[in-house]
């Protein structure tokens, strides 16, 4: 049996990625510093899946283990390991990147010639290539020429809802029962794994941001409103008309962008917006606006989920009003729970918006985006 291990033994560690592989017949070893899931995970040794959709259904998935990814145990794991993914957000792959790069260097020096792959399975773009960078960082001339040549790095696209919803038993996990998982079928090095659910691609760009800049730009901006408007849940943000109208009409001014950039089938890709936000709709999932919300600064960076699809849409000279206005509404997220959120605010009080905004996005003061931003930031409360 191979063995995966999987980086995060969080929702969507063991909700997504982690159940895939498990049901495709990997040996799966969560790697983690929550001693409370580490353990659990490792007394019982299987947990449940439980889907969460108009047919629901509980999925046992068993043959489990889990490590402390903060010891020497990990260096072991990963010698025995053809796989490694991760699920810890785009902010930690720079730290988790020294164990992988301490466990490619005892790979290298026990003689182990078996191809390793790494897949960093994040919201974001390019994620694998980001924690591939981290890691070479930590090898020298030599170490970083046998990595290249027995460690793949595919990237990928990944899509599934996995809200944080506590259940009994703290390792049982809650999720849709959509999701997608897109590889890059040419980075892989060795024969390509065998995994159900796993799709391969060869322009995996275009799945990245198709999904990036539909799912998550919708997703947010529901957030953002919601938020505004007083709502708990993504379910509940959505079933607001004037938030459904503008939620919808964004990702169809994304859409229209996606398709001229990548050449999409313009009507499948406007069937494909349709079936996003029915997601949206959900009623189980209960998905939390402050989750969906946290961490707007990143989000509100150059190439993530709200700047990178309003500046392709102006630049096909596309309408892009209702980014705007989504941004607008970002800029309007707090959540004293989530210390990008408190970050945001204490910028806009003390710096101003204008200046906060360019230092976010990268925008100028004087290039004329910046008065729509700052005109649709006032708008965003009247929506």
């Amino acid at each position: 049996m191979k063995t995966a291990i999987q980086f995060g033994a969080g929702n969507i560690g063991r909700g997504f990625i982690g159940a895939v592989l498990a049901k495709s017949g990997y040996n799966v070893i969560f790697a983690d510093v929550n001693k409370e899931i580490v353990d659990r995970i490792n007394a019982d040794g299987h947990y449940t899946v439980h889907i969460k959709d108009v047919e629901s259904e509980d999925i046992l998935i068993s043959g489990v283990s889990a490590v402390d990814s903060s010891t020497d145990a990990i260096t072991e794991k990963i010698k025995e390991a053809s796989l490694i993914t991760t699920a810890v957000g785009l902010r930690i792959l720079k730290f988790i990147a020294p164990a992988i790069a301490k466990g490619i260097i005892a790979r290298m020096e026990a003689g182990i010639e078996e191809p390793l792959n790494i897949i960093a399975c994040e919201n974001g773009l390019r994620a694998t290539t980001q924690l591939k960078e981290a890691v070479l960082e930590h090898l020298d001339g030599n170490q970083k020429e046998w990595c290249l040549a027995h460690t793949g790095f595919p990237d990928c696209a990944v899509d599934r809802i996995v809200p944080p919803v506590r259940s009994e038993n703290p390792i049982d996990v809650v999720v849709e029962r959509y999701y997608e998982w897109d590889v890059e079928e040419k980075a892989f090095v060795g024969p390509v794994p065998q995994i159900e659910g796993m799709s391969l691609a060869d322009n995996l760009l275009a799945y990245i941001e198709r999904k990036l800049f539909t799912l998550n730009t919708g997703h947010a901006i529901t957030a953002y409103f919601g938020k505004m408007k007083g709502c708990a849940t993504i379910e509940e943000s959505i079933a607001v008309p004037e938030i459904f109208e503008l939620v919808h009409a964004a990702m169809q001014q994304s859409g229209e962008a996606l398709v001229k950039q990548f050449g999409f089938d313009h009507e499948a890709h406007f069937r494909y917006i349709e079936k996003i936000i029915g997601r949206f709709r959900n009623p189980y999932l209960k998905d939390d606006v402050t989750r969906v919300g946290r961490e707007p600064v990143r989000k509100l960076s150059p190439d993530d989920r709200l700047i990178k699809p309003l500046m392709t849409a102006k630049s096909f000279g596309l309408p892009y009003d209702k980014l705007l206005l989504g941004i607008g509404a970002a800029l309007h997220f707090r959540n004293e729970n989530d210390p990008q959120s408190v970050q945001l605010g204490e910028m806009i009080d003390n710096e101003g918006l204008e200046a906060t905004v360019s230092k976010i996005t990268g925008i100028l003061p004087s290039d004329p985006l910046m008065a729509e931003i700052v005109k649709a930031y006032s708008e965003a409360e009247t929506v």
